[in-house]
């Protein structure tokens, strides 16, 4: 299959992601401790993902795989920061990365999802994708809570910029082989 390469990295980066995200939930709640600014901040995410959307898809046929590298070293610098942040702004300021390489993330590994299948044949190879990312997903946050027990959240989002660095590592292989081999 062409694209065990993609499941693979993506399932990293859902294992990272579902890792972190209902810990990070808690960890905003104590920083902005009202819902108006919990409010604030995702949607700080979510409109910096629209917005990076518009600009990302102009550059998606032709830079997929680097967009995607680039989406995962992005949230490997939000993973590593996050411990450190002590004010709502730095708050506000790393959920706007997180968004844009959410964008980055989701965007690009739909166009290699269409890129890597037939059009009539997709259906299966879709399947498993989905599988096993979601898979991914639901041992991360089994996963995430073991590890706060048995360390830190700060340790929790140390792991999380791992995997995601180790996903932005995998599929730089990918590309660079690929190059290599004319496809």
């Amino acid at each position: 299959m062409r694209l065990e390469w993609l499941i693979r990295s993506q399932s990293i980066v859902t294992l990272a992601a579902g890792m972190i995200y209902p810990y990070y939930l808690l960890f905003l709640k104590n920083l902005g401790n009202t819902y108006s600014k919990y409010g604030l901040a995702f949607a700080v995410f979510t409109i910096s993902s629209a917005a990076v959307s518009q600009w990302v898809a102009k550059k998606l046929d032709r830079h997929a795989l680097s967009i995607l590298v680039y989406s995962s070293l992005g949230m490997t610098a939000a993973m590593l920061l996050f411990p450190w942040v002590d004010s709502y702004a730095w708050v506000l300021a790393l959920q706007f990365l997180m968004g844009a390489c959410s964008a980055m993330q989701k965007m690009s590994e739909k166009a290699l999802l269409a890129d890597y299948t037939q059009p009539g044949a997709r259906g299966g190879t879709i399947g498993s994708y989905h599988f096993w990312t979601s898979i991914a997903s639901g041992f991360a946050v089994i996963a995430g809570g073991y590890v706060i027990d048995w360390l830190t959240i700060d340790a929790l989002f140390y792991c999380s910029a791992l995997l995601y660095a180790f996903s932005a590592w995998a599929v730089w292989k990918h590309g660079k082989q690929g190059a290599q081999s004319g496809g």
